[in-house]
């Protein structure tokens, strides 16, 4: 069990309400408006122990800062916006690796990450 802090809390509580994977710095905005004196380093300490804790997962994005969301939401792909770099959760899909995988492969994890504008940047 990991100990409750209120910045913690905080960073938890920002992950919880939204819908698409934040990099710590956008935690970090949204975090200080619970916690004002809220730090970068503080920010990363709390992620890696709530991911390591299985709270939170992990989206790699190639060439950027990992983003977080709730584990509890189960596997995703994602879409990155090529004008913001925001990443966004996609619809569940019936997409199956193992479909594409030669014969006598095991897949035992797969990350899809689609490119492209978000609505916002396609005006």
């Amino acid at each position: 069990m990991i100990r409750r802090t209120e910045q913690r809390y905080a960073i938890r509580r920002v992950l919880e309400h939204t819908v698409r994977p934040l990099t710590p710095q956008e935690v970090l905005e949204k975090a200080k408006a619970t916690v004002p004196g809220l730090g970068i380093a503080t920010v990363y300490r709390n992620l890696k122990v709530l991911h390591q804790d299985g709270i939170l997962s992990t989206v790699e994005v190639p060439g950027a800062p990992a983003r977080y969301e709730m584990a509890n939401r189960g596997h995703r792909h994602h879409f990155q916006c090529e004008s913001c770099n925001r990443v966004f959760d996609m619809p569940k899909s019936s997409f199956t690796p193992s479909a594409l995988v030669p014969e006598n492969f095991k897949v035992r994890d797969h990350q899809v990450l689609f490119y492209g504008f978000c609505p916002e940047c396609s005006h």
